[in-house]
């Protein structure tokens, strides 16, 4: 009789272990998902033209380091904007990112200082503008030149304190 209820325990085991894995696995999806990125408003004023868009701002290195990783596509006035806790000379890559992007480098007071466009995806060459930045806004390839944006253009957006929030 010993023998009968042998097995019978192992499939228990067995079912108790895969239901432990299970709950495992869907709490570090809600853990991970419970963190999303903030989801605000950004312009760029170009001459007298201001562009808006909507951008996840990616500020905590598991963020900056994932970015638009495994995205197949992006809204045309959406984007993403890397937030560096210090401004640092980024060194940026397309590993893993399937849209071309246009990437541009942006200093603490919100001035454009470089743009790379029309990167390719998947590409592990590093693209860093050379000088210490407090951001990297990634657009839609050909965004920027699409709407004439160009270094020296001024992205508006509370991390750079530019902002203004007073009535007038």
């Amino acid at each position: 009789m010993q023998a009968s209820l042998h097995p019978v325990r192992h499939t228990y085991m067995k079912m108790f272990r895969a239901s432990a894995l299970v709950a495992l696995i869907a709490s570090s999806i809600a853990a991970a998902s419970a963190d999303p990125m903030a989801v605000t408003p950004l312009t760029i004023k170009s001459g007298d033209t201001e562009h808006v868009f909507t951008v996840e701002v990616a500020d905590d290195n598991e963020e900056i380091a994932f970015g638009l990783m495994d995205r197949e596509s992006m809204d045309a006035d959406k984007g993403m904007l890397f937030e560096f806790a210090q401004p640092r000379d980024p060194a940026m890559y397309m590993k893993n990112t399937l849209i071309p992007l246009d990437m541009l480098f942006i200093s603490v007071d919100g001035k454009i200082e470089m743009i790379a466009r029309n990167t390719v995806p998947g590409s592990l060459r590093t693209i860093s503008p050379g000088v210490p930045v407090k951001s990297v806004l990634e657009l839609n390839a050909g965004k920027s030149a699409e709407l004439g944006i160009k270094p020296g253009d001024e992205v508006i957006h509370p991390i750079f304190g530019n902002t203004d929030t007073s009535e007038e």
